[in-house]
């Protein structure tokens, strides 16, 4: 007997069932020999009962057909609905050819005449378990959805595909709210939910990624806009209802990029489709060139390079933008600013760049060249110098050791440094916040939430932490010379900080008209185009700070 199949065969377990007595102590005895394990039933209802008990260690299952109390195939039938996945080899006489086609409907993999020839069950039993080795490569083991192998062996057969390409919006914050467990319970029930939904008649549907699943329309011809219609659908259906997995009520958001071609690429245009309808907050898109996605994804690849060498040949620096005392215009500190200094020397604003950064995971290495940028400023100008941190760094306790570090070597200075959180990125942990700023404060540093207005602000953050100056969103002031709405949310964050004793900073101050009216609502410091330019660490003139 061939080796390779020795060796496959005696590290399984086996459920044998057949009723004649003598058939099966000889049966049994010879899979002694070569098998692990064996389970071992007169019938189809004792062999239901032991898989049932055993299924995790049962590793393939031989059945006689006619048996009493309950036959082989009702048997497999119940064993497949528990595992579908489980091998069954079914024994058989000649006689009972009229089984066959019920047996193949059940799924089984193989079957063995009798009387039974030990060497062909044994190359049936090795045939079958590398028969569904084979299969698990094609199918999602939680899901048991068709995975992404299947997927790319399907699209692989025709250039024309109309799908979509289905994402659940910040999976992982459930998977850290609810556990692993939950979020594979959640995968589950959602992966039901899109079987019902886009049914097999007309579709198929795969699990690609953790928590993406292809639609293909099995009809290339059915109307674009109608498909999207029917995902709409979907998306309404689950928002409509919630998820309930262990009593826990879990909504649920998503995000789906359509996309059809007979060009064999539609699968990427959906791919590229679904980040672009993230990046501009939409729940559906269907793909087309004139959204210039194309040309997008290749600027972003750009600037992925870019940003690599650049950090490589120390090519981001701080431009320093003024913040002046509203009523004298002195200047009364800079605002540290990242630019990328392009092979030209031009100054590229971090709108290009900075969004690319944080999803390429190389966002980290921002504060550390800022932080650095901020100390040789006030080292070597004498000024005082304001700096960006986001939540991202308070949480990382690398950023937050660097920080440390820096202030540790740099005490005579950093009384003249002030961090500015950044409001507009949601803080989810007012304990971090609370610890990075006792720390700095430690140094004599001040500390301001900056973007205020952008979004997520709530009031009650500047009860919750101790801050020194607020600095109001930029979209708050653009116009507020001319909005009489945005002069009262601005008089409220005004008077609010003047009562619990802080500073406050308006942005983008680009034009005397803006100036007035800020000036008029007694914001403290300001900002902007109309009172000063970003400059070069050159440009930099430390006679002019008070």
């Amino acid at each position: 007997m061939d080796k390779s199949i020795v060796q496959t065969l005696k590290n399984i377990v086996i459920l044998y069932v057949e009723d004649e007595q003598l058939l099966r102590d000889i049966v049994s005895k010879s899979l002694s020999n070569f098998t692990k394990k064996q389970f071992v039933a007169k019938d189809g209802k004792e062999g239901l009962e032991l898989f049932k008990q055993y299924q995790d260690e049962i590793d393939l299952v031989i059945t006689d057909i006619n048996m009493p109390n309950m036959n082989g195939l009702e048997m497999s039938r119940q064993i497949k609905e528990i595992n579908q996945n489980i091998p069954i080899i079914v024994a058989t006489a000649f006689s009972n050819t009229e089984y066959l086609l019920e047996a193949i409907d059940l799924g089984i993999d193989k079957y063995v005449l009798k009387p039974i020839d030990m060497n062909k069950l044994i190359l049936m039993m090795s045939k079958s378990l590398l028969y569904h080795e084979l299969q698990d490569l094609y199918k999602d083991d939680l899901t048991k959805l068709p995975n992404r192998n299947k997927l790319k062996k399907d699209l692989e057969a025709t250039p024309q595909d109309l799908l979509a390409l289905v994402n659940i919006d910040k999976f992982s914050t459930l998977n850290d709210l609810f556990g692993e467990e939950i979020g594979d319970k959640i995968l589950v029930e959602f992966s039901h939910k899109l079987k019902q939904h886009f049914n097999d008649n007309e579709y198929k549907v795969y699990r690609v990624e953790a928590d993406k699943f292809v639609v293909i329309s099995k009809d290339y011809d059915l109307d674009t806009e109608i498909f999207s219609q029917i995902c709409k659908d979907f998306i309404s259906n689950i928002a409509e209802n919630d998820f309930i997995i262990d009593d826990n009520s879990i909504d649920l958001s998503m995000t789906i990029g359509i996309a059809k071609s007979d060009k064999g690429d539609a699968y990427k245009h959906a791919q590229r489709v679904l980040y672009y309808a993230r990046e501009t907050l939409k729940s559906i898109m269907i793909y087309n060139d004139s959204l210039k996605i194309k040309q997008n994804f290749e600027e972003n690849i750009k600037w992925l390079k870019k940003i690599k060498i650049g950090l490589a040949q120390n090519r981001f620096k701080a431009y320093f933008q003024p913040i002046v005392d509203t009523k004298t215009k002195n200047i009364l500190k800079y605002e540290a600013l990242i630019r990328y200094i392009d092979d030209d020397g031009s100054a590229v604003a971090p709108f290009k760049f900075l969004h690319i950064a944080k999803k390429a995971k190389l966002y980290p290495e921002v504060i550390k060249i800022m932080l650095v940028e901020a100390i040789n400023a006030i080292k070597d100008k004498g000024i005082k110098v304001s700096i960006n941190i986001s939540f991202d760094d308070m949480a990382s306790s690398e950023s937050v050791e660097f920080v440390q570090k820096v202030l540790e070597e740099n005490k005579t200075y950093v009384d003249k440094l002030s961090f500015e959180i950044l409001e507009s990125e949601k803080i989810s942990d007012f304990s971090l916040v609370k610890e990075f700023i006792l720390k700095v404060k430690q140094y004599g540093c001040r500390v301001g939430i900056d973007d205020f207005g952008a979004g997520y602000s709530n009031f009650n953050i500047l009860l919750e932490i101790d801050i020194d100056f607020v600095k109001i969103d930029g979209s708050l002031i653009r116009s507020i010379d001319a909005n009489s709405n945005l002069q009262v949310i601005v008089q409220t964050i005004v008077s609010f900080s003047k009562k619990l004793g802080f500073n406050t900073v308006a942005e983008f101050v680009s034009d005397e008209n803006i100036y007035n009216k800020v000036l008029e609502l007694g914001v403290d410091s300001s900002q902007g185009y109309y009172l000063g330019e970003p400059m070069s660490f050159e440009q930099v003139n430390k006679d002019l700070i008070v």
